[in-house]
C-alpha cells in the first residue's frame, strides 16, 4: 500500500526540509568562514579546530539549560507555537548577522547564539511529531521529514556554494559573499517554517490554572524524578545521549575536520553535498522497512554502522577517503536520526512531549557535546585529529550497548 502524506505532516516536513539548510550550512560553509576569519588571526589548525568543538559544546550547554524548560513551558495550551516561533525569529535572525561578521570571537560568539535557538526550535518542533500524526504513521512521517530535509537543503545550499565560490567572477568580496549566503539560508529556513505555523494546532497539551512559567518550573522538577521510574525512556535516553552526540559530532565538524588535515576545500563540501543526496534516498528506503521490521534493529544496524565510520576515519588523509567517508554517512545519517525520533515519541507520554523532547534534545540535536568536546580534547593531547575523531567509536559502542539494554524493558 503506498504512503501518503496528509496535509499537516506535510507542512511539518517542510520545516525540516526548512531548518535542514541551516544544519548544511553549519557543516560545511561556516566552518570554513570560520577557519578565514581565524587564519587571518593567525590561530592554529589544532586550535581552529579546537575551538569550534568548544564553541559548539558551549551551545549543547545553553541548549541542555533552556530546552527542558522552554519545552516544558510549550506544553501549556496555545504555548507550543509562541515558543517555537520566537526560537525560529531568533534562529534566522543570528544566522543574518554572522554572514557580516568579521571577527572570529564575534563569530564564535554569535554561532553558539544562532545554533542555541535553532536547537530550541527543534525541541518543539518533534515534539509535535505526537499532535501531526499518529503512532503508526510516526516512522515513515519522520523518516520523510529527514529525507526531504537532506534534498531540500541542497537548493539553497548550492546557490550558496556558487555565490561562495565564484565570488571574484561576480564582482563581489568574499565577505560580502558569505553574508549573501548566509541571508539566503536564513530566509529558506523562515519561509518554510510558515506553512507548519499557519495550520499547527496542539492537539496534546496541559491545564494551568494559575502561573504558567511557575507552574512549567515545577513540572520541570517532576519530570526528573518520573524518569528513574521510567526506566525504558531513562535507559533509551542515556543510549541515545552516546550515539547520537558521535552522529552529530560527525555532522558538525566534517568540514573542520578536513580543513584541518589540508583537504581541497571545494572537493569537501561537494563530499558533503554528496552526504545530503545519498541520504534522501535511503532515509526512505529505511521508512519503508519500518513496516516489516522492528525500529529498535534498523537503529541497531545504523550504530553499528557508525562505529565502523569512526574507525575508517582513524586513517583518512586523502580526498577520496574523505568521499567514502561521506557516501557512509549517508546511508545512515537519516535513518538513526528519523527512527530515533519516531522511536521515542511512542515510548513517551503525548501529554508531555514538550517536557520529554526538552531532555531528548540535552542529549542529540542540540549539538554533540561529549562528542565535540572529546574530538577536541583528543586532537589537542595527541596532536592527531585522527585520533581525535577515532575516539567518537568509544560513544557508539556503549551507545549500542545501553540501547541492547533499553529495548528489552517493556513498554
Amino acid at each position: 500500500m503506498k504512503f501518503k502524506l496528509k496535509t499537516l505532516e506535510k507542512n511539518w516536513v517542510l520545516y525540516d526540509v526548512g531548518n535542514s539548510a541551516f544544519t548544511l550550512l553549519v557543516s560545511t560553509i561556516m566552518p570554513i568562514y570560520f577557519n578565514y576569519l581565524a587564519g587571518q588571526a593567525g590561530i592554529s589548525d589544532v586550535n581552529y579546530l579546537a575551538y569550534w568543538g568548544y564553541a559548539t559544546s558551549i551551545s549543547t550547554i545553553f541548549v541542555a539549560i533552556l530546552g527542558p524548560a522552554l519545552g516544558t513551558v510549550s506544553d501549556l495550551k496555545n504555548w507550543k507555537k509562541k515558543v517555537f516561533m520566537v526560537s525560529l525569529l531568533l534562529g534566522s535572525l543570528g544566522c543574518v548577522v554572522l554572514g557580516f561578521s568579521s571577527s572570529w570571537i564575534w563569530f564564535l560568539l554569535l554561532f553558539v547564539l544562532a545554533k542555541s535557538a535553532y536547537s530550541v526550535s527543534l525541541v518543539v518542533y518533534d515534539s509535535m511529531l505526537t499532535d501531526i500524526t499518529d503512532s503508526e504513521r510516526m516512522d515513515e512521517v519522520s523518516a520523510r521529514g529527514y529525507a526531504w530535509g537532506y534534498i531540500g537543503s541542497c537548493i539553497p545550499f548550492v546557490l550558496s556554494l556558487l555565490l561562495v565560490l565564484f565570488y571574484e567572477k561576480i564582482g563581489i568580496s568574499m565577505k560580502l559573499a558569505m553574508g549573501l549566503a548566509f541571508l539566503l539560508v536564513a530566509i529558506w529556513w523562515v519561509l518554510l517554517a510558515l506553512p507548519l505555523a499557519k495550520s499547527y494546532q496542539q492537539k496534546y497539551y496541559q491545564q494551568t490554572d494559575g502561573h504558567p512559567l511557575k507552574e512549567s518550573a515545577n513540572r520541570l522538577k517532576k519530570i526528573f524524578s518520573e524518569l528513574k521510574k521510567e526506566k525504558k525512556i531513562f535507559l533509551f535516553l542515556l543510549s541515545f545521549f552516546f550515539y547520537i552526540d558521535g552522529v552529530y559530532t560527525i555532522i558538525d565538524m566534517a568540514t573542520a575536520y578536513g580543513t584541518a588535515l589540508g583537504l581541497d576545500t571545494t572537493g569537501l563540501l561537494l563530499a558533503l553535498l554528496l552526504t545530503q543526496i545519498v541520504a534522501f534516498p535511503t532515509a526512505l528506503i529505511f521508512g519503508k522497512l519500518s513496516r516489516k521490521m522492528k525500529t529498535s534493529l534498523l537503529i541497531q544496524i545504523c550504530i553499528g554502522a557508525y562505529f565502523l565510520i569512526a574507525l575508517y576515519a582513524i586513517g583518512l588523509k586523502q580526498q577520496y577517503q574523505f568521499w567514502i567517508l561521506a557516501v557512509c554517512v549517508g546511508i545512515f545519517q537519516g535513518t538513526v536520526q528519523s527512527m530515533s525520533r519516531s522511536y521515542y515519541a511512542r515510548i513517551i507520554p503525548a501529554e508531555k512531549s514538550g517536557e520529554y523532547f526538552g531532555i531528548y534534545d540535552i542529549c542529540g540535536k542540540g549539538a554533540s557535546f561529549a562528542g565535540t568536546m572529546l574530538v577536541s580534547l583528543v586532537s589537542q593531547l595527541t596532536g592527531s585529529m585522527n585520533l581525535g575523531v577515532g575516539a567518537l567509536s568509544l560513544l557508539f559502542l556503549i551507545g549500542f550497548l545501553m540501547f541492547a539494554k533499553a529495548d528489552k524493558v517493556p513498554a
